[in-house]
């Protein structure tokens, strides 16, 4: 569903057609969210290509992944203006990953995932092609205030930025340093039952390396007319059961897999949401589990790039390398 002002939906003809190593080479890319889940990645994928990289950053980070990338960091969050022009100046592609994923209501997501949109955009003025890493959810506004938020964020900087802007929008991410999929694999290692929550849905999903090639992909090439998915070689998704049986093969077990009635999984969301005058935000609240019972989180041939790379990871061995990855980090003791 889309808002009252949608991003015009057209086929997507190779616009992820990426430049090679040489042809990226002196070339600078300025990323916010360079810290997070996918933006470390982003920012190792796009030295990987060649690209200067130029982040922003409320502090100089230490990365182990970006041992052969030396970002220059520019100290600054999304509220500081001067912080962002300095990010944008002279750049060949602004990547704009900073968001919220967890908030307690409209107005703080809208803070940073459409405000802070807004400063990036007006920020990158002067830049040839900015690149907004969006999300599949805001392909479905109406099922959350992240999902609108993100949907918002799109249309600020589309307004600001017309033809210059590439909006990508990943699936359902995972890999490792993923926090919001540990309790799953945790209840897989331990768990003599685990949850199918929809018996009908379909989800599609990427791992993080694969996402972040895509978007290293997207903005070496134009700008895209269309929002572009990213996700594996499966854009039809996997069932819940399919998830939850690759996740326990990944942890060496075989638990039983238990449909749960929605109702139940509303009612957990919705009395979560109490713990919000708590000041506490957890993962399942009732949006999220409106986004989870959603039953098509596939993706369509239109929404995808034929340019961008093949995903290297499939689901098994990408929850495999993600469970082997938890364990050495000491993230699961199974």
């Amino acid at each position: 569903m889309q808002g009252p002002h949608p991003v015009p939906q057209r086929r997507v003809q190779a616009a992820g057609a990426g430049l090679s190593r040489r042809g990226a080479a002196g070339r600078l890319a300025a990323v916010t969210g360079a810290t997070g889940f996918l933006g470390r990645q982003i920012v190792r994928a796009l030295a990987a290509e060649g690209w200067r990289v130029r982040i922003l950053a409320r502090r100089d980070p230490v990365d182990p992944l970006w041992r052969e990338a030396t970002p220059e960091v520019v100290i600054g969050d999304l509220g500081d203006r001067t912080a962002l022009n300095r990010l944008c100046e002279g750049a060949d592609v602004v990547i704009h990953g900073a968001g919220l994923v967890k908030a307690p209501n409209r107005a703080a997501f809208d803070a940073v995932n459409v405000a802070g949109a807004r400063r990036v955009a007006e920020a990158a003025a002067g830049a040839p092609h900015v690149l907004l890493v969006s999300s599949l959810t805001a392909r479905e506004p109406r099922l959350s205030h992240y999902g609108a938020s993100k949907h918002a964020g799109e249309q600020t900087m589309a307004e600001v930025l017309q033809d210059r802007l590439t909006i990508a929008r990943p699936c359902a991410i995972y890999g490792p340093g993923d926090r919001e999929l540990l309790p799953v694999f945790q209840a897989a290692a331990a768990s003599p039952i685990l949850p199918v929550l929809s018996e009908a849905g379909r989800v599609a999903m990427i791992h993080v390396e694969d996402a972040a090639r895509q978007t290293a992909a997207l903005a070496a090439g134009p700008p895209a007319p269309a929002p572009v998915v990213l996700c594996d070689e499966r854009p039809d998704g996997y069932s819940w059961r399919e998830l939850m049986a690759a996740a326990a093969r990944a942890c060496d077990r075989t638990p039983r897999l238990a449909p749960v009635p929605s109702a139940l999984v509303h009612a957990i969301g919705i009395t979560n949401d109490f713990t919000v005058l708590l000041r506490r935000t957890p993962m399942l609240t009732s949006a999220k589990a409106r986004e989870l019972l959603h039953p098509d989180w596939a993706v369509s041939p239109e929404e995808r790039s034929e340019g961008l790379p093949r995903a290297i990871y499939d689901l098994e061995a990408g929850f495999s390398a993600t469970v082997a990855w938890y364990r050495s980090a000491a993230w699961m003791k199974h």
